[in-house]
């Protein structure tokens, strides 16, 4: 889940490097560096921590005149985050920047120490470099080939030769990298917002597709075969990654919500027919990770009250399950990113069985996107923050859109159309909720209870508030707490009781009284007034389109309670915002 780039061109390449860095830095943080080339040497600088950290050491430090650099933003997989393990690394004559996993990597390293090579580092990147450098002898083509058929895993690499001054490689399985078109200048990227001030024309990379680039040209070359790719252009802005005066990306991303709702809204509401039918199918199958689960849980509610069976599934299960599959299954993949390496195993897996695929992504020119039978974009823009929220919120719009596909209903379009000015109002209340958070953000443990589609709601909403702001945080059925979980309460703990299910919202009552009567410090969070002193009210409407609502209300209290704690918001500890690695 590293952040790649690369530049060669006719400018110096540290300021397009670290700008690049700081776009990529939601891809990894745990360490970052650089490596630039000359025709007389090469020169590396690595930190531990933060991109800030790096600039800061490059501002003490003189840079080498050069026109050829290649970078890296680091979420460790293999190794500490030290200063040892960052990247760039060199062996030999060669010097790469690595996204991925080596699987193999512990058996292939044992047989270059017996060949008499050192390793400085314990990840698994070195081994990748002193692999090529192996197998380099003349042509850096032929060496990147010999070592990407030894290596097993995923790996997006970017690569420089000590012959070679005027020359960046890259390859990539599994992991993602595109190539940037510029004029004088090219760049590798692992996402197009790396380089957006530089140039929006890029071409997209195949499985085990070597590219070469100098100042003027790239090719293509696969098998020794050369290539054609399609130059693509995008429509992002760099404005995408600006905060446009929030003080977090989370809090922007937010509030972008009523306008991006109101869009997908517009796009479909008369013309479903550029959905698709769903009806056909007998059997869904719905796959994700973290909040695109959760999402998928809401979806799974909403497909079955339609009368269509649904199995649900975390797509790192999903991916080594005996599946029985049958011509009449669907399988949705949701990911934000289209490049979550489970989900794209599961996919791959569906398609293996030869049952079709329906993708809900954001990023048109992603793996999954790219590789699914169908797919529908959710259209956020890019999404900065590690926290997703905006995207989740698109991703439960697309799945009740395609729910109201199956089984129209007019209350549902009425409902639908006053969506995006309901959640413009409940946004507002900033200060409701900066008062609400000053009540939970001294807690250690809080719990959210629910059931059917409230459950799924508790799980996103538990999911938010402890990734962000570190309080220990669990999600439950209501109706399993008398089985074993209710011993968890004691005098004072917080539990929000998501109480919007018409079916069951008597029952989750009755919960919440006796989590209440045991000490527990209550939320409520509902569409009807109650005699709860903390409460989060949030208007009626179609059940398919509740959750809409309801989210972005504990998406609110997640940050603010993250602010209060002083924790990094856009960034939390330990997590990356594309996981691209098994």
């Amino acid at each position: 889940m590293c952040g790649i780039i690369g530049y060669i061109g006719e400018k110096h390449p540290k300021e397009i490097l670290l700008n690049g860095l700081k776009n990529l830095e939601y891809r990894g943080y745990d360490s970052a560096g650089m490596a630039f080339k000359n025709e007389k040497e090469i020169q590396i600088i690595k930190s531990v921590g933060k991109i800030s950290n790096l600039e800061e050491k490059l501002k003490k430090q003189s840079i080498i005149d050069c026109h050829l650099g290649i970078a890296h933003t680091r979420w460790a997989t293999h190794g500490e985050p030290t200063e040892e393990n960052a990247h760039p690394h060199k062996v030999g004559k060669i010097t790469l920047v690595h996204n991925g996993i080596i699987e193999n990597a512990a058996t292939l390293k044992e047989q270059l120490q017996k060949e008499g090579v050192v390793f400085n580092s314990s990840t698994d990147t070195e081994v990748a470099a002193a692999l090529i450098n192996k197998y380099y002898k003349k042509s850096m083509i032929k060496a990147i080939e010999e070592a990407i058929h030894d290596i097993k895993g995923s790996y997006a690499f970017g690569i420089i030769c000590d012959d070679d001054p005027n020359t960046l490689y890259a390859t990539r399985c599994e992991s993602p990298l595109i190539l940037g078109i510029g004029k004088k200048e090219n760049f590798i990227t692992s996402d197009i917002g790396a380089i957006l001030d530089y140039t929006k024309k890029y071409v997209l990379l195949g499985e085990n597709e070597i590219v070469t680039l100098t100042k003027d040209s790239y090719s293509i070359t696969k098998n020794g075969k050369e290539v054609n790719r399609k130059v693509l252009t995008s429509d992002l802005s760099s404005e995408d990654t600006s905060l446009r005066g929030y003080e977090h990306f989370m809090m922007k991303e937010i509030m972008e919500e009523p306008i991006l709702v109101d869009n997908i809204i517009q796009k479909y509401k008369n013309h479903l027919e550029n959905l698709p039918d769903l009806k056909k199918y007998k059997h869904i199958h719905i796959v994700g990770c973290g909040s695109a689960y959760y999402a998928g849980m809401i979806g799974k509610n909403l497909f079955e009250e339609d009368g269509i069976k649904v199995e649900i599934d975390v797509a790192s299960e999903y991916r080594y399950r005996n599946i029985i599959y049958d011509k009449d299954t669907l399988v949705i993949l949701i990911s934000q990113s289209g490049e979550t390496a489970d989900t794209i195993a599961a996919m791959r897996k569906a398609i293996e069985h030869k049952v079709d695929t329906l993708a809900i992504v954001n990023v048109d020119a992603s793996t999954i996107a790219r590789e699914c039978t169908y797919k529908v974009l959710i259209e956020a823009g890019r999404e900065v923050a590690v926290a997703t929220t905006k995207a989740f919120i698109l991703q439960v719009l697309i799945l009740s859109l395609l729910s109201y596909k199956i089984n129209p209903d007019k209350e549902y379009l009425k409902d639908l159309e006053k969506l995006p000015q309901q959640l413009k109002v409940l946004l507002d209340k900033s200060g409701f909720y900066k008062k609400l958070a000053d009540a939970i953000y001294k807690h250690e443990d809080v719990f959210f209870i629910g059931r059917r589609i409230d459950y799924a709601i508790s799980m996103e909403g538990s999911l938010k508030l402890k990734e962000v702001s570190y309080i220990h945080s669990d999600a439950y059925q209501a109706g399993e707490l008398k089985h074993g979980t209710i011993s968890l309460i004691k005098n004072g703990t917080i539990v929000f009781g998501i109480v919007t299910d018409e079916e069951t919202k008597d029952k989750t009552i009755s919960n919440l009284e006796e989590v209440i009567s045991r000490g527990a410090y209550p939320i409520y969070v509902g569409t009807e007034n109650c005699h709860y002193e903390h409460k989060i009210l949030v208007p009626k409407v179609h059940k398919k389109l509740q959750p809409i609502l309801v989210v972005p209300t504990l998406q609110m209290i997640a940050y603010y309670v993250a602010y209060k704690r002083g924790c990094d918001i856009d960034k939390p500890k330990n997590l990356a915002k594309s996981v691209t690695v098994e």
